[in-house]
């Protein structure tokens, strides 16, 4: 008996069989053929040895084999393991390894890393090559599907069970693997529909990567559940995404900062009809309100969202009518999620204080694969104690400071980077920017921003930069240095690698 994710294929697949449940390029999928696809992966599945708790590994782009491996595993009770097709063959094999998979499903494209992994992971029992191309060394896909029984898979699942982990991004040494449950994720999609307009009519694109967290459960699970139809696409690129719009009548968009501000800034955005689209949400990192503002004042309702890997994501939601008047705060929880912001010692700290948030709710994951340590660590008493540096206001919204390893200690003063970059962002010739500590050896650490300008033929120096942040920050925030870089250096989910800015000293930097 199927009581997890699988089964809301089965009931969409009865109910609304011949409505469109996933697009991807030109294969268009209804939820009766959706359904039948991933039974037939699920047999083929357990006729290759897996079974209840096993890992399946999974090296994919956005498209439709992704989704249905994620449905195929849940049938049949296996952890789906997605792992970031930008890593080397060597992060790869670390993944692989630690998670323990068994079966590893890749994209032709990335053929050269599973040809990699051949002689480095024995434990592998099976690869499986997704694509045209149905010749090759490895399991074909399609063929595996088209020798497979469509019929129910009859295993017992239940919502307690382990459905998927996802590697945390390793900004900071060595990715872990969070375990979440099926109730993890369906919990996160019913608070969705909370804090959401998530209707059956949902027409929602995903480009953001489906490894990370956002791309799966913002609005692909969520969509999913309540019925709606998903277009995948494998690469983020303004005018694609823009053009997708148009042809699909997307109803509504997750991305992350830096996809929006390359939206907002694509020269000609007028050109394209987007009046299908009802909402946006942005996630993964702070969104500049310049970018909030330019969707609003287009008519477009704007939320902003905040959450992590071990949260299923969303912890919570900033909704349209806040997100200019509160900007600056990722709004409230959900209906089923609580959070406190607490002290060293645990206690809730007063309004307006800083302190560490702590999360507790169903779509809180249950572990880290194989690190007991870091578990108990991470969750105790039930709260997840998340790492994040944060505060609430009277009316209980929600700011986000900093990352607890982020701040910035000057003189005896802490520094939330967020503050300053929020400030400076808002330069006429800023096109993003991140502030991070260097050492000091007056005061300890003193505060840079390494910044990527709009037009880099217009000179920014830190005497103008010092001259914005007046009356707008205090003296001991205002950055002693600046580094003028082409880009940000950022991770495949797009948060900017601060470890790298910290570690790296670039030869412009102005003092």
């Amino acid at each position: 008996m199927i009581n997890g994710i699988g089964s809301w294929l089965v009931k969409h697949s009865d109910r609304q069989a011949n409505k469109t449940a996933i697009v991807y390029k030109d294969k268009r999928f209804t939820y009766r053929q959706l359904n039948d696809r991933v039974n037939r992966l699920a047999h083929s599945l357990v006729d290759l040895g897996v079974r209840k708790g096993d890992r399946v590994n999974a090296l994919l782009f956005n498209r439709n084999e992704l989704m249905e491996a994620l449905f195929a595993c849940a049938k049949i009770g296996a952890i789906f393991v997605p792992i970031n097709f930008r890593l080397s063959l060597e992060e790869v094999e670390y993944i692989v390894h630690d998670s323990g998979g068994i079966i590893f499903i890749y994209d032709d494209r990335l053929e050269g890393i599973a040809e990699g992994l051949t002689a480095r992971t024995p434990q592998i029992r099976s690869f499986i090559r997704v694509g045209d191309d149905q010749t090759g060394m490895h399991l074909a896909y399609e063929l595996l599907l088209a020798d497979a029984k469509r019929e129910e898979p009859e295993y017992v699942v239940c919502l307690d069970d382990a459905h998927m982990m996802m590697y945390t991004s390793g900004t900071t040494g060595r990715p872990k693997g969070a375990v979440l449950t099926h109730g993890n994720t369906q919990w996160n999609a019913i608070n969705c529909l909370d804090a959401l307009p998530i209707t059956e009519d949902m027409i929602t694109l995903t480009v953001a990567p489906l490894f990370h967290i956002g791309g799966m459960n913002i609005f692909t699970t969520p969509a999913l559940y309540k019925g709606g139809t998903v277009i995948l696409e494998d690469k983020f690129d303004p005018q694609l995404t823009l053009e997708l719009v148009e042809r699909e009548k997307i109803t509504a968009l997750f991305l992350v900062p830096a996809m929006w501000l390359a939206i907002t800034q694509f020269p000609n955005l007028e050109n394209y009809d987007v009046s299908s689209l009802t909402f946006n949400i942005s996630g993964g990192a702070p969104c500049p309100l310049t970018i909030i503002e330019f969707f609003q004042n287009r008519g477009i309702p704007f939320y902003e969202g905040f959450g992590l890997t071990e949260t299923a994501p969303v912890v919570a939601v900033l909704d349209s009518e806040n997100s200019v008047r509160r900007n600056g705060s990722v709004g409230k929880p959900p209906i089923h999620t609580e959070i406190k912001v607490v002290d060293a010692y645990g206690n809730e700290v007063p309004t307006g204080e800083v302190g560490e948030l702590v999360v507790k709710g169903p779509n809180i994951f249950v572990e880290y694969w194989n690190k007991p340590e870091a578990t108990k660590e991470a969750i105790r008493n039930g709260w997840f104690f998340t790492g994040d540096l944060a505060k609430q206001d009277e009316e209980g919204f929600l700011y986000i400071v900093d990352r607890m390893k982020d701040m910035i200690i000057t003189g005896g003063e802490n520094v939330y980077p967020i503050e300053v970059e929020q400030v400076l962002i808002r330069h006429p010739n800023i096109r993003e920017v991140a502030v991070v500590g260097y050492p000091d050896e007056k005061w300890g650490e003193s505060v840079k921003a390494v910044i990527a300008l709009k037009n880099p033929n217009e000179s920014l120096d830190l005497q103008e930069v010092r001259a914005f942040c007046e009356e707008k920050l205090a003296s001991f925030k205002i950055p002693k240095q600046i580094d003028l870089v082409n880009e940000l250096p950022r991770n495949a989910t797009g948060k900017v690698l601060k470890i790298v800015l910290r570690a790296k000293e670039t030869e412009n930097s102005l003092i």
